[in-house]
């Protein structure tokens, strides 16, 4: 398909970017293949790149001056074109909120149209990523810097217990794992097949987390397929009993309530027994997903962009949509995991259904808590490429469209957003225990929904490895690596902490994401001086302290000096 067949009208003039507490910018809309490019005719204007992939959906509509521009004159009401964004602002094309201009029907239809046929592919091989070139030189291969061998060094050299296995090399065995995974070295390869064959997807459990402190791990998994028979599986019970100290137990948190649980039996499905599993106390923690959480988010994000709401009615609409809870729900059951890891020395094994959504956000958030290397720049992006990407997070599925999308389906949902905001809660209590800040996770959350490089693309390690991805498109990490971009991302108040760090789930410490659900309802102009105020006094005392510790020199040679004077 040729996008330049989709676009009989490249261009409209007279477009004007309307941003809050920013003067308008006037200029001409383009329209390409994947980009809305808004070039202005004023002098050093920068230039708007929008992909059409953050447009979740178009509307022609009919302004209301009073309500919509408010500043427009009356009369006979105007076309007015809405493009509604994954980011979370209200593009307005034609007299609104960010982009207005006078554009004809023929140009709303042709941008329908381009949506549909993006949003509808054959191929993800058509998507930008892989027509993107940088212009930037490449310094670091980001397909290369966080390999399963180079992450299973962090803890070898602490443990014999464990060892990679590639009985998954040619994804035969589970689809949705990566070549290499993690198991206990006293379980062999033909024992993990069987194990496989019991755990739903082929998901088998695999090492997720090592603790040095006390030896403890953190395991993930699909649920057991016992189904309402109760079939078990002496090689399944085998491996999970292998990460066992002798004289202790360990944890099974199950993220679905007990009657999902047993819901899911009925349909092959189901959970660990104890009269099969005696070393292990099973927990339920409910963790919701799919159609719930991207309900939530709509409610959310419909609350943050009306403004006409009073106190009460902003309050009401921001509990109904449950976003909090949602967090609180994954934060409580993450510190769980962490406590029976740190406090409890017991070991723990996580999962859901498939152990792709809500089992990876428990895993990752307790190595959060527990690991200081995973609060650091790389740490976090090794985290992410294990327990996220090479872990089957199905980010193609779940970050296909966002809040404003008019055609739900079913399999998506803001699974990720919801780990990265309960990051920034944690981030936001010990804000000087994180290496990087809080715009690290915006931009990771802006490119899991729309990007020009390939990092988020399919579903698993099996479809990237079928797509080519490291040969075709670019790594995140290329870019994000580099020195120029991490100083953006690095946070100046960072002192390494290697403690557990237990943060607070009160409802009184979780609070809504402003950077990211309200960041175009507010100007970020004194919230930026003030940034660029606290980057100046940090500096200013590093340069004070270096200058106190060449005085302290100077007077200890001086001291010294006058003792050899002073001596006969």
């Amino acid at each position: 398909m040729e996008f330049a067949e989709l676009i009989p009208t490249p261009r409209v003039d007279g477009v004007a970017l309307h941003r809050p507490s920013h003067a308008a910018v006037e200029g001409t809309l383009c329209l390409t293949g994947h980009h809305l490019i808004l070039s202005s005719r004023r002098g050093g204007a920068e230039e708007l790149w929008l992909l059409h992939a953050n447009v979740d959906a178009i509307d022609r509509r009919r302004r209301d001056p009073g309500r919509i521009l408010k500043q427009g004159s009356p009369g006979t009401p105007r076309p007015l074109v809405r493009a509604q964004c994954d980011q979370y602002n209200c593009w307005l094309l034609h007299g609104g909120f960010c982009l207005s201009a006078f554009m004809s029907q023929t140009f709303c239809e042709v941008l329908r149209t381009l949506r549909r046929a993006l949003s509808t592919l054959d191929s993800i091989t058509l998507m930008y990523p892989f027509f993107y070139r940088p212009m930037f030189e490449v310094v670091e291969d980001g397909w290369h810097s966080f390999l399963p061998e180079q992450e299973f060094e962090h803890y070898s050299s602490a443990t014999s217990e464990w060892r990679l296995s590639y009985v998954n090399k040619e994804f035969a065995v589970c689809p949705s794992y990566p070549p290499i995974v993690t198991v206990p070295k006293s379980i062999d390869d033909e024992a993990l097949r069987k194990v496989a064959a019991f755990r739903h997807g082929g998901r088998f459990p695999v090492l997720s987390y090592y603790h040095k402190k006390n030896g403890m791990v953190i395991m993930r998994s699909g649920q057991p397929l016992t189904g309402t028979n109760g079939r078990r599986c002496k090689e399944d019970e085998k491996l999970i009993n292998a990460t066992l100290r002798a004289g202790k137990r360990g944890y099974i948190i199950d993220t679905r309530s007990l009657n999902v649980a047993q819901q899911a039996r009925a349909k092959g499905g189901g959970f660990e027994q104890e009269a099969h599993y005696p070393q292990w106390r099973r927990i339920h923690k409910s963790i919701e997903r799919y159609h719930i959480l991207q309900e939530s988010l709509i409610k959310l994000v419909e609350a943050c962009n009306d403004q006409t709401h009073n106190m009460d009615r902003w309050l009401s609409k921001l509990e109904a949509s449950n976003w909090l809870t949602h967090i609180k729900e994954i934060l409580t059951t993450a510190c769980l995991v962490a406590q029976c890891i740190d406090r409890e020395g017991a070991s723990v094994l996580i999962h859901g259904t498939e152990g792709t959504d809500s089992t990876l956000q428990v895993t990752s958030l307790a190595q959060i808590i527990l690991e200081p290397r995973s609060r650091t720049v790389r740490g976090f992006e090794a985290l992410l490429e294990r327990e996220w990407l090479q872990a089957g997070h199905p980010f193609q599925q779940r970050c296909a469209q966002s809040a404003y999308c008019s055609s739900k389906q079913k399999w998506e949902a803001p699974v990720f957003l919801l780990f990265l905001d309960c990051v920034w809660q944690i981030l936001r209590q010990f804000p000087c225990s994180f290496e990087f800040n809080e715009s690290f996770l915006i931009m990771l959350f802006e490119h899991a929904y729309a990007s020009q490089f390939g990092t988020f693309l399919g579903n698993s390690e099996s479809e990237r490895c079928k797509l080519k991805l490291q040969q075709k498109t670019m790594s995140l990490w290329s870019w994000v690596n580099r020195p120029s971009e991490l100083s953006k991302f690095t946070n100046p108040l960072f002192e390494a902490n290697n403690l557990v760090i237990w943060p607070s789930v009160a409802p009184q410490s979780l609070q809504l994401w402003e950077g990211v659900f309200l960041r175009w309802n507010r100007s970020s102009k004194y919230l930026d001086e003030a940034y660029e105020e606290m980057v100046n006094i940090i500096e200013y005392n590093k340069e004070l302290q270096a200058k106190v510790n060449i005085l302290r020199r100077q007077l200890a040679e001086l001291e010294t000096d006058d003792g050899m004077q002073e001596s006969p």
